[in-house]
């Protein structure tokens, strides 16, 4: 019987496990994932070089398909779910070079540097520079930034403190990582130089 069972759902296209899916169909789900989990791990694991990031980011993409099945507007199944992880794959590196760069902030912030010396200098505007371009954002962008990048909030756990979707969450992140490249520009060389001294 259950041979059967999981025979049927593999036998069955995307798009009929997707309305299967819809209506709470579980062994649609567990078929989707049997389908598809392998290949997407490979993906991640290829970008990001880390088995447990790899299949974090997997299974956070599996976790927001069940969770939203009733509510999203799914055409082609493999390619919303290879765009979702290229987007979460890019969405953590982002994440991981801005915690980087806040990270040295916090080091430069704590420490009681020479100033007199060019290093110290410019350490100092690296940080003045990070400070002023967080301080830039608007207030809830900023917010938002905060909850995620530095106090490691999930998308939807900051989607409940602030009360606003996940979606919206998502657009948040998107614009102060993008506001923030724009506003740190003029610094990269300076934070390349600065992080081969450590």
């Amino acid at each position: 019987m259950l041979a059967s069972s999981f025979g049927r759902y593999a036998s069955l296209s995307d798009a009929d496990l997707l309305a299967a899916l819809c209506a709470d169909d579980e062994g649609s789900f567990a078929e989707i994932y049997q389908r598809y989990c392998y290949r997407l791990f490979e993906l991640a694991y290829r970008k990001l070089k880390s088995r447990e990031i790899a299949e974090e980011l997997v299974q956070d993409l599996f976790e927001n398909l069940w969770n939203r099945r009733a509510s999203q507007q799914i055409d082609k199944l493999e390619q919303y779910l290879f765009s979702a992880l290229r987007y979460r794959i890019i969405n953590y590196i982002k994440g991981q070079q801005v915690r980087a760069g806040y990270e040295l902030y916090c080091r430069l912030a704590s420490s009681e540097a020479d100033t007199a010396t060019e290093e110290a200098l410019a350490h100092n505007e690296l940080s003045a520079a990070l400070l002023a371009s967080i301080r830039k954002l608007p207030d809830k962008t900023r917010e938002i930034f905060q909850l995620s990048r530095l106090e490691q909030y999930s998308v939807a756990e900051i989607s409940g403190r602030v009360n606003l979707s996940e979606k919206t969450v998502e657009y948040h992140l998107t614009k102060s990582l993008k506001l923030l490249r724009n506003y740190l520009r003029d610094f990269l060389v300076l934070v390349v130089v600065t992080l081969w001294h450590f």
